[in-house]
């Protein structure tokens, strides 16, 4: 059975806090919110629950997971940003944006698109990711919980529980959490391509 986790949404506490990232750091799997519904976290490196969010969402080699970082200096560790791309990203973080970009040899390749070599990027606008993030010390590996044959992810904890509940460790529960997606966008030719539109203004792409 998977372990609930409440977490205060604007003033995380500590002692929860360390309870998630203790289920991270000890190789576990969680279902954590975001300011893009919920998502799958694990620590960066671990095989097995990257494994697990595959067969979880039934996804090919093809997807790009994406890294969750606290603050933008992480980027330079995982990312090849140029001068022009560098400012582009800075400007719309934090906030509801993932950015596909060459990954650099940081990243583990098995996250890696098999041919482009690259991953997403992110830095959210939540406070329980920051504290989460805070505490961990390092990216969160994750992918966003739409489950097979949905469009959505999943936005409220008793429906992650009773769709995951033995397939996750644990399961972070801090209300209301928005359903809306990230706005994807792809640098990874150095000029911005819209993938997806989302909770992200897109006209900054344009």
């Amino acid at each position: 059975m998977a372990r609930i986790i409440d977490i205060h949404p604007q003033n995380p506490q500590p002692r929860a806090v360390q309870q998630a990232v203790s289920v991270l750091t000890d190789g576990g799997l969680i279902a954590y919110p975001t300011d893009s519904g919920y998502a799958l976290g694990a620590q960066l490196g671990n095989a097995d629950a990257l494994e697990r969010i595959r067969t979880i969402r039934q996804l090919d080699d093809k997807h790009h997971f994406t890294l969750v970082c606290r603050e933008f200096a992480q980027l330079g560790q995982l990312v090849n940003l140029d001068n022009a791309v560098f400012r582009a990203v800075k400007n719309a973080t934090p906030g509801p944006y993932t950015f596909i970009l060459p990954a650099t040899r940081e990243v583990p390749k098995r996250m890696l698109h098999p041919k482009k070599k690259t991953v997403g990027v992110r830095i959210p606008d939540h406070e329980v990711v920051r504290a989460l993030l805070d505490e961990l010390g390092e990216p969160l590996l994750t992918s966003t919980l739409i489950l097979p044959g949905q469009d959505e992810a999943l936005t409220e904890s008793w429906v992650v529980q009773d769709e995951l509940d033995g397939q996750v460790d644990a399961i972070v529960e801090s209300g209301d959490v928005t359903a809306e997606p990230t706005t994807v966008v792809d640098f990874v030719d150095g000029v911005p391509e819209v993938v997806r539109a989302g909770a992200g203004e897109v006209s900054r792409f344009a």
